[in-house]
C-alpha cells in the first residue's frame, strides 16, 4: 500500500516530532539504565515487545489487518532493528553519553549517504556541506574532555547500532505500507531482544525502569519509527541523514528546559551550527529564494 509524498508544510512538522520522539528515545533509554538500575537486555527486550504490542493492535484492529501485517513481514527490517536497539542499549553501558552520539551519529551519516549512493541517488554538494557544518558543530559540543579512552566495546556496539539504524532508514523509503512495514519489523526483531535476554540471564529490571521500556518502545520508538517510515519516501537518503544531527541537541535543549541544566555558550554556537548545517542540506534552494 504506497502512500503519496507528504505536503512541504507537513513534512516539516511531522519531521519535528519525529525528531522530538528519537530525542525523547535516547533520553528515557539513559535514565532507565542509569538511574533506575535497568539491565541493557531487559530494557531492550521489553522496548521491543511493547512496540510490538501496540505497533501490531494498531494494524489488526484496521480493516485488513491480519493480511497487511503478514503481508508486511521483513526480515532485513527486523535484523537492521534488532542490531540498532540491541547495540544502543549495551553501549551506553560503558560509553560516555556524548561519545556514543557521535559515533552514532556519524554511522548513520555514513551508512546513509554510502546507501543514496549505491541507489544512485543524486547527492547536492549543499548536502555535503550542511552534513559537515552540523557534525563539526555536534564534534565541538559533544567530544569529551580528557584523554581517557573509551571503550573498544563500547565503540563497537555504537558502530553496529549506527549501520543498523542507517540501513533501517534506508529500507523505509519504499513507501509501502509504514505502519504495518514497522510492526512487522518489531515483531520479527523480539525473539531476538528475548534472546540476547535469556543469555545474559535476566540483567534486571525496576518498576520505574520498566514504564520507561514500555513509553519508549510503545510511543516514542513505535509510532515514532512509523512516522520515519512515512516520511523517508519523501526525503533523499542525505537529506535524511542530516536532519538526524539535530537529535542530540533537542535533547540537550529537553535538560535545559525540564531538568534545570545550564545553558552554554558553547552549546549554542554548536547548536547554531548544527541547525544551520541542517537548514544548508534540507531547505532547497527554491524555499529560500521565495522566503528571501
Amino acid at each position: 500500500m504506497t502512500r503519496p509524498p507528504v505536503s512541504a508544510p507537513g513534512l516539516a512538522l511531522a519531521c519535528g516530532v519525529t525528531m522530538l520522539a528519537f530525542a525523547a528515545n535516547s533520553v528515557l533509554n539513559r535514565m532507565a539504565l542509569i538511574t533506575w538500575d535497568t539491565g541493557p537486555a531487559s530494557f531492550a527486550a521489553l522496548r521491543l515487545a511493547s512496540g510490538a504490542v501496540v505497533l501490531g493492535l494498531l494494524v489488526l484492529r484496521a480493516r485488513g489487518g491480519r493480511a497487511r501485517l503478514a503481508g508486511s513481514l521483513r526480515w532485513r527490517n527486523a535484523a537492521a532493528l534488532a542490531v540498532y536497539v540491541l547495540g544502543f542499549s549495551f553501549a551506553y553501558v560503558s560509553l560516555d553519553a556524548g561519545l556514543g552520539a557521535l559515533i552514532l551519529f556519524g554511522g548513520v551519516q555514513i551508512t546513509m549517504f554510502a546507501g543514496g549512493l549505491w541507489m544512485e541517488e543524486a547527492v547536492p554538494p549543499r548536502h555535503w556541506i550542511g552534513a559537515a557544518l552540523a557534525f563539526a558543530g555536534l564534534a565541538w559540543l559533544l567530544w569529551p574532555a580528557g584523554g581517557a579512552a573509551p571503550s573498544p566495546a563500547g565503540a563497537a556496539l555504537m558502530a553496529f547500532a549506527a549501520v543498523g539504524w542507517g540501513l533501517f532508514s534506508l529500507m523505509g523509503r519504499g513507501g509501502t505500507d509504514p505502519l504495518a512495514v514497522t510492526a512487522g519489523s518489531f515483531v520479527l526483531a523480539l525473539p531476538a531482544g528475548l534472546a540476547v535476554l535469556a543469555l545474559t540471564g535476566l540483567d534486571g529490571i525496576t518498576p520505574p525502569g520498566a514504564l520507561l521500556a514500555v513509553l519508549s518502545g510503545g510511543v516514542t520508538s513505535g509510532l515514532g519509527y512509523a512516522l520515519w517510515y512515512r516520511l523517508l519516501p519523501s526525503l533523499p537518503s542525505s537529506a535524511a541523514a542530516v536532519l538526524q544531527l539535530t537529535v542530540p541537541i533537542i535533547a540537550m535543549a529537553g535538560g535545559m528546559l525540564f531538568l534545570g541544566e545550564v545553558l552554554t555558550l558553547r552549546f549554542a554556537i554548536a547548536a547554531a551550527l548544527v541547525l544551520g548545517g541542517v537548514g544548508i542540506a534540507v531547505i532547497s534552494p527554491s524555499v529560500r529564494t521565495r522566503r528571501g
